[in-house]
């Protein structure tokens, strides 16, 4: 589930009455007495380190050094389907906020993100953005509903100490997914500890399985004009599924703990406890700043993907969005404040110094690979800009930026997304729970399932 990555907790399940936001904070009085606009925006997540928050602040007084006029109340907030409901309904939400690419479009169509074209398209960089990415702020027509940011590609994270202590190579990390079972194995049986782990629940199983589908050259749905159907049931992921269960039965290297979420696995991997998993690119600032990861046992490489032409790599992101009842002169506000904030420091010389200056300040990872919003070029060319500021170890982080231009970027499944992977957790847990679990039966079970919510 731009960059950050926590995938989304349960399924978004918005009541009618949901849809009408309390007005308290947004409106046509939207200006202080000394003509001042003031937005609230998500500064950083529960949990984040003080120096996090030190930073975000720290930022607030830049971007009021050019906007006088409008005060940012940065505050704590993270991205939760199961509490958006309430949060919509009290009118508690920030006037900002970043939202996953899959979830968008469904806030837009029950009208709970303001339009925000006529904001963005003011941008110098509008004319800029890599029109795969900007889609996922859109919807049919093409009106704009946030600013992308936080893009990323899901990578190979694992444990350079555990390979070490297993006797292998922590700078030749495996490329196949042979390699994958082999050394997770291996990891297992020389250090006691998970070769592999697998997130499986809080649809981060359905998130992973439809990564590794995508990598093996399947896919989880298939769109055809207005009319997307499930296509769970491929021999792409039934064969994910019995690697996975004949690493979990056979090989025994991937430990007991197996209700493994985006929270949990972090900590976990962190406290030397998992050998490899795959998450997004960009999970090294989480496990920096949550988790205090020790950088020197960090490494990062690409996901293997097999020999298919259909092969390629899950994308994904974020969408900074702006509070349905916001303002005209709110949503200027929140999308200046996001321009500053989330995306002009992927195309400005000035504002990526700055902001690497500003993490530098309070001791906040930069440099932690992310895929462009832009283009490679572009990746590239900031990525020179602040080199004198990079602090995350990249020497261990190779095997994913040689490499990751080179993979197909595959979007997420279009359709109802988080509910799709709430039906495959099970199937996931399922395999992993029960040595005798039919992988054919339950993949034709989950695509029935899956296809009755696609009709909806």
């Amino acid at each position: 589930m731009k960059l950050y990555r926590k995938r989304i907790a349960a399924v978004l399940a918005v009541t009618a009455s949901a849809t009408v936001l309390a007005a308290c904070g947004f409106g046509d009085d939207d200006t202080n007495e000394d003509g001042k606009v003031t937005i609230t925006v998500e500064g950083w997540r529960p949990g984040d380190e003080q120096a996090t928050a030190d930073s975000v602040k720290d930022l607030v007084k830049e971007f009021n050094k050019e906007n006088p006029d409008i005060v940012v109340e940065p505050k704590e907030w993270e991205w939760k389907a199961e509490t958006f409901p309430a949060q919509l309904a009290g009118g508690t939400l920030p006037t900002t906020f970043r939202v996953p690419f899959t979830d968008t479009l469904g806030l837009v169509q029950r009208q709970q993100i303001a339009d925000v074209t006529k904001q963005v398209q003011a941008l110098p960089y509008a004319d800029s953005f890599n029109a795969s990415v900007l889609a996922a702020a859109q919807d049919a027509d093409g009106n704009i509903y946030g600013l992308p940011s936080d893009v990323y590609g899901m990578g190979l994270h694992y444990n350079r100490q555990l390979f070490e202590e297993a006797g292998l190579d922590p700078d030749k990390p495996p490329t196949t997914w042979d390699e994958v079972r082999q050394y997770a194995q291996q990891i297992t049986d020389k250090t006691g500890q998970p070769g592999y782990a697998q997130m499986t629940k809080d649809n981060t199983g359905g998130w992973l399985l439809t990564t590794l589908t995508y990598a093996h050259g399947g896919r989880i749905e298939e769109t055809d004009g207005d009319k997307t159907t499930a296509v769970i049931d491929n021999p792409q992921t039934a064969e994910v599924l019995q690697m996975l269960k004949e690493m979990r039965w056979d090989d025994k290297s991937m430990g007991s703990n197996l209700l493994l979420d985006w929270a949990g696995i972090n900590q976990a991997f962190a406290a030397g406890k998992v050998g490899m998993y795959v998450g997004g690119s960009d999970v090294y600032n989480a496990l920096v700043t949550t988790n205090s990861v020790d950088p020197d046992t960090y490494g990062l490489t690409v996901v293997p993907l097999t020999d298919s032409p259909e092969a390629g790599i899950l994308g994904g992101g974020s969408v900074s969005v702006v509070n349905a009842k916001a303002s005209d002169a709110e949503k200027e506000a929140a999308v200046k404040w996001n321009d500053f904030f989330r995306v002009r420091k992927l195309v400005d010389e000035d504002a990526a110094v700055l902001d690497a200056k500003t993490l530098a300040a309070s001791d906040q990872p930069i440099g932690t690979p992310l895929l462009p919003v832009f283009d490679e070029e572009t990746w590239k060319q900031q990525r020179e800009w602040i080199a004198d500021y990079i602090n995350v170890p990249v020497d261990q982080m190779t095997g994913f930026t040689d490499n990751i231009f080179a993979q197909q970027l595959v979007a997420e499944p279009p359709s109802h997304t988080q509910e799709v992977y709430g039906v495959l957790d099970a199937v996931v847990q399922k395999v992993l729970s029960d040595e005798n679990a039919d992988i054919a039966e339950l993949l034709a079970e989950a695509n029935d399932k899956a296809d009755q919510i696609l009709s909806q």
